[in-house]
């Protein structure tokens, strides 16, 4: 007897057939996640890397800058007076950059509108809290 083709298949075996496609179809597209997933992260990677050199070659660039800052105001005034006038332009500038970001992490540090508002809410249905109307 021969083997029925695909268009004289019983739709029990259809059916029977069902989970082992669904299975198979569910594992390649797992696959196919992890592959774009693995080429996605090498490239990140790869990209971070070269954002770590060029951020290490721009501190390079900054203290030449800061060199060549003291080598010409050295012009006009003594090497030492040069030094300190750029060193305590940079002393303004980092207190500057603490400043700012002391006011930044008190703003991040505040607590989230949304969690006090669940707490609120959670108190009300506790029976501990007062419907706020408003």
């Amino acid at each position: 007897m021969a083997l029925p083709s695909n268009d004289e298949r019983s739709l029990f075996t259809l059916i029977g057939e069902l989970p082992d496609r669904v299975s198979d179809l569910v594992r390649a597209e797992i696959d196919q996640v992890k592959a774009e997933m693995s080429y996605k992260a090498k490239h990140f990677g790869i990209g971070a890397g070269l954002f770590a050199g060029a951020a290490v070659v721009g501190v390079f660039l900054l203290f030449t800058l800061i060199v060549a800052a003291i080598f010409a105001l050295a012009l006009v005034m003594p090497g030492w007076a040069a030094a300190l006038t750029v060193s305590g332009v940079l002393v303004v500038i980092i207190v500057i950059l603490v400043l700012i970001a002391i006011a930044n992490f008190k703003a991040g540090s505040e607590p989230l509108e949304s969690i006090e508002s669940l707490r609120k809410d959670l108190d009300v249905v506790k029976g501990t809290g007062e419907y706020d109307r408003n």
